[in-house]
């Protein structure tokens, strides 16, 4: 973990390094019989998913984060390596695939994690459930669908105050513009796009902040599937 160190200045005790080393063993066996990730190297598992979840950091750690959503969490990322370094927040992983979400609750186990909640639905319908509806300071996505798509799965869940943030690859800025409509139609407003460079990644990575100005009105999301079939562009 010392590229968590070099990039985003945090430092890691000795309990959350064994933390990271557990999880990579736990993702590493699990994949050989469940579709979690392809990558196998110890290396490019820290650099590819735990330095990358991290990097969320960047734009949270300026404002309140007592509680988050991550929206599709697959095999726990971004919301678990940030719950390692930051163990005092209250963490919502909504997965609705149940291998994946077995799997989370496996590492929330072995690395005894405290006030993790495994939500194993769909975010269209959960969204609209008065225990998740507008309570989370911050909503969190990676690679889960489109810009618009996207906005309309993780505001929903965001109250008055509190940011959405997507997970980008190199069509960020053209993503985050092609979702101005869901951003005026699900309460939001396009702060900012950060950079993010990753070691030997060459690729562009954003980090897409949108601030939620005003609530989502109630018959958003819509249905499970139409968001992804009829985008609000």
């Amino acid at each position: 973990m010392q590229f968590v160190y070099q990039i985003l200045g945090i430092h890691p005790n000795q309990k959350q390094i064994h933390a990271f080393q557990q999880y990579q063993e736990l993702l590493i066996s699990w994949s050989k019989h469940t579709n979690l990730t392809t990558i196998r190297d110890p290396e490019m598992i820290t650099i590819k998913h735990f330095l990358d979840s991290l990097t969320c950091i960047l734009a949270i750690r300026d404002s309140v984060f007592n509680r988050i959503v991550d929206v599709g969490t697959g095999a726990g990322f971004p919301g678990i390596p940030i719950k390692i370094i930051y163990p005092s927040i209250e963490l919502t992983l909504i997965e609705s695939v149940q291998k994946k979400a077995a799997f989370c609750q496996a590492v929330i186990n072995e690395l005894e994690l405290k006030g993790v909640t495994i939500v194993s639905e769909r975010a269209e319908k959960v969204a609209h459930t008065q225990e998740h509806r507008q309570i989370y300071d911050w909503a969190v996505a990676r690679a889960v669908a489109g810009m618009p798509t996207l906005m309309e799965y993780l505001l929903p869940f965001v109250k008055v105050g509190g940011c959405a943030l997507a997970m980008k690859g190199e069509n960020a800025p053209i993503e985050a513009h092609q979702a101005e409509h869901a951003y005026q139609i699900l309460g939001g407003s396009l702060r900012k796009l950060i950079p993010v460079h990753l070691p030997k990644i060459p690729e562009d990575r954003y980090l897409v902040i949108v601030d939620k100005i005003a609530c989502t009105p109630e018959n958003y999301p819509r249905q499970p599937g139409i968001p992804d079939k009829r985008p609000l562009l």
